[in-house]
C-alpha cells in the first residue's frame, strides 16, 4: 500500500491531547488519523461506527476490565473523596 505525506495544521492543544490519548492507547497519530478518515468516509477498516453495539460494548467493557486490572494498588478515586468529604463535615 502506498502512502503520501500531508501537513495540517491543528490548534496546539488539541494535538498535544491527541497525542497523550494515542500514547496511552498504544497507537501512533498516523493511526488515530488514518482511522478517523476511513471512518468520515464509511469504509469498512477501522470504522468502530458499523460495528455491531454489542461488539462495540464488549470491547468498552474489556477496556475498562483491563484498565482495572492495571490500576495502581491502594483506595479508588471515589474512596479518597469519600474520606476527604467526611473530614471536612467533621470539622
Amino acid at each position: 500500500m502506498s502512502s503520501m505525506k500531508a501537513t495540517i495544521q491543528i490548534p496546539d492543544d488539541l494535538y498535544r491531547r491527541v497525542k497523550a490519548q494515542a500514547a496511552l492507547r498504544g497507537r501512533t497519530i498516523r493511526d488515530v488519523t488514518t482511522e478517523l478518515y476511513r471512518r468520515w468516509l464509511g469504509e469498512e477498516e477501522g470504522a468502530g461506527l458499523s460495528q455491531n453495539p454489542t461488539e462495540w460494548l464488549r470491547g468498552w467493557l474489556s477496556a475498562a476490565d483491563e484498565a482495572v486490572d492495571a490500576a495502581p494498588p491502594g483506595p479508588s478515586a471515589r474512596e479518597e473523596l469519600t474520606a476527604s468529604r467526611n473530614r471536612l463535615e467533621r470539622q
